[in-house]
């Protein structure tokens, strides 16, 4: 890849879905989930709090809880498993969980059983067979890309107690406040936080992995004391392979047949290939036509315009959009498995 300085994921976004080929994005969606969206905002069903209130998220608002945040995004990707397989599944104080939630659950264990898994100097040394067993599963299926995760762990580790005194809280010390500050110190110190690939000859960024790493730490400190960041509203969605399913059922992202074929007969499409590449972008640009729609919309609300411009930002973003269709993917769509995503093994989602 050249050596050039990537678009931002915002200016990525709309390059890919200009040249898109086989994903567009659709008007009438984009209308129908603004007014919904807007109504879940008015009525503060999602907010910056919304993060806190899922059980395995962490609640405390202390230095190792950043510690716990970054070990979690740092880790935060690729948990489907092929069709016909059990999933990975994660046994934590009575319950189950799989996905997402296994991983937090895993933390959790590890931690109550005495393993310091968040801290930088433990795992910048981690082996194979510890995260083996941190993360050991119910069923016979172990979690994807176990190698991955452990050379992922290794590098932050390493940086952070070679360069920021074993906590990732003296990297954020550093970013006087800016969340797009923070994204570039992130995206230029990680290796693995640098979700770059090429589309139509540009350089092209996603980056959401260090984006939502950036949010999750503004929601768990409700944009105070280490999450406060002056321009929260910079962040993008954050592009999976969930959040285009939410897109695509309710009508905001359209599919050409080809691409609906292609994916309902499950094949998985390489990491950087055009296909993964168009999905991601007009996701992330369907979601920045949905916050335009809805600012406008609160322009025009009495109990949004009288906020200034900074608590506005606070209240509605696209970090708090992309809370909405992550969890209509998750509990709305659990049930809707002819609805194809796209299946990419990669470290970046």
């Amino acid at each position: 890849m050249s050596s050039t300085k990537a678009l931002s994921p915002r200016e990525s976004a709309e390059l890919i879905s200009s040249k898109s080929e086989d994903v567009s994005i659709c008007e009438e969606g984009i209308e129908e989930a603004s007014k919904i969206i807007f109504d879940c905002l008015k009525s503060k069903k999602y907010s910056s709090k919304t993060w806190k209130q899922h059980e395995l998220h962490p609640n405390e608002m202390t230095n190792e809880t950043v510690d716990w945040i970054v070990v979690l995004d740092t880790l935060n990707f690729c948990f489907w498993s092929d069709d016909g397989v059990e999933p990975w599944t994660v046994r934590f104080e009575g319950k189950n969980y799989t996905g997402y939630w296994a991983l937090c659950a895993s933390i959790h264990r590890a931690l109550k059983e005495g393993i310091p898994f968040t801290t930088p100097s433990y795992y910048a040394n981690i082996t194979r067979e510890k995260l083996q067993h941190i993360f050991r599963s119910e069923t016979p299926t172990e979690i994807p890309l176990l190698e991955e995760r452990v050379n992922n762990l290794q590098e932050v580790g390493r940086v952070l107690v070679k360069d920021y005194k074993n906590s990732f809280v003296n990297m954020l010390s550093q970013c006087d406040n800016s969340a797009g500050k923070l994204l570039g110190m992130i995206t230029s110190t990680f290796k693995c936080f640098q979700d770059e690939s090429e589309f139509d000859g540009k350089k092209v960024s996603i980056y959401k992995r260090a984006q939502i790493l950036i949010s999750d730490i503004w929601a768990c400190f409700e944009g105070e004391s280490f999450g406060h960041f002056k321009d929260i509203a910079v962040l993008t969605m954050f592009a999976d392979y969930r959040v285009p399913q939410s897109l695509l059922h309710m009508n905001i992202l359209k599919y050409t047949d080809k691409l609906m074929e292609m994916l309902n007969r499950g094949n998985h499409v390489p990491a950087g290939d055009r296909i993964e590449l168009e999905i991601r972008g007009n996701s992330i640009w369907a979601v920045e036509r949905i916050y335009q729609k809805v600012k406008a919309m609160s322009k025009m609300d009495s109990e949004f315009s009288s906020l200034a411009p900074g608590e506005i930002d606070s209240i509605l973003n696209s970090v708090i959009i992309d809370y909405y269709l992550w969890d209509f993917a998750k509990e709305e769509l659990g049930g809707l498995t002819e609805l194809p995503f796209h299946k990419t093994r990669t470290i970046f989602y």
